[in-house]
């Protein structure tokens, strides 16, 4: 790409700028920027959208997305030691990238979204990856601010992510994926891509929303949830106890002696409204 894009190798600016990764920031940083390219493609065409990006680092997916025409990239960066790096891509991309410091936790991304079609891009921080997933499933409204989700997780998050009832992976994430979107696994990432290498496989997960999901109380779909797999092996009679226990399931029509990982999305929204 840097004959792609007339910017120097990511080596370089990483070495040039001492942007050694942090483990306590969650950073792995991707230098081949084929493979990118790979990750901001498979978000769809780019030319018309806004896309949001976390922890742009030196900024190697941020040009990848630059480079296939998003109309603009907004990068949530926490680390300050990376916006030199960053500066030097808006410089050759003027007008088109956004550089916000701070922490995609606090970030109010709906608040930044602008007229226009949205997608968010991202090789998320391990350490917040999943939080922030979650603030995205759970806006002010839905359908929400985004047109699509193209994010890089471990892969073990990854298969939580589009796990089905009866999957080994299906939990509270995947419950609420599948609740209000369709998600599937796009390609793995082996750990000698990164630098420096993680020691497990990452995964590149699309999401787009389901515009009609089931209505269903946030508040209600995660306390029965959490108390279902909190005691997984138990049967629901016993794990949904605190909430109302045989009473909620013969409301809900669901028998009292299966089990959270063998209940639909569907069956986890009839528990919600019954509560």
């Amino acid at each position: 790409m840097a004959a792609l894009d007339g910017l120097p190798p990511l080596s370089d600016v990483i070495r040039r700028h001492g942007l050694d990764a942090r483990k306590a920031l969650g950073q792995n940083f991707i230098l081949d920027l084929n493979l990118t390219q790979k990750v901001a493609r498979n978000a769809g065409p780019l030319e018309d959208a806004t896309v949001f990006e976390v922890g742009p680092g030196p900024g190697g997916l941020t040009r990848a997305i630059l480079a296939l025409g998003a109309k603009k990239v907004i990068a949530v960066e926490r680390d300050p030691r990376c916006l030199p790096a960053l500066a030097e891509v808006q410089a050759h991309y003027p007008g088109r990238l956004e550089v916000i410091e701070g922490d995609a936790l606090t970030t109010d991304f709906e608040a930044l979204a602008p007229e226009g079609p949205v997608k968010i891009i991202a090789n998320l921080p391990y350490n917040v990856g999943t939080q922030l997933l979650v603030n995205w499933l759970l806006p002010k409204q839905w359908p929400p601010f985004w047109q699509s989700l193209t994010l890089m997780f471990q892969k073990e998050v990854g298969l939580r992510i589009v796990a089905d009832e009866e999957d080994d992976h299906y939990g509270r994430l995947g419950v609420l994926c599948g609740w209000r979107t369709n998600a599937h696994m796009a390609f793995d990432i082996p750990p000698q891509a990164f630098t420096p290498p993680p020691k497990v496989t990452s995964t590149v997960v699309h999401l787009t929303p389901n515009e009609n999901p089931i209505p269903c109380s946030v508040a209600n779909l995660e306390k029965v949830t959490q108390a279902a797999f909190g005691q997984r092996r138990k049967m629901l009679r016993q794990s949904l106890k605190p909430i109302g226990g045989e009473k909620l399931l013969e409301k809900a029509g669901i028998d009292p002696q299966r089990r959270a990982e063998t209940l639909s999305v569907e069956e986890f929204c009839r528990l919600a409204n019954s509560l």
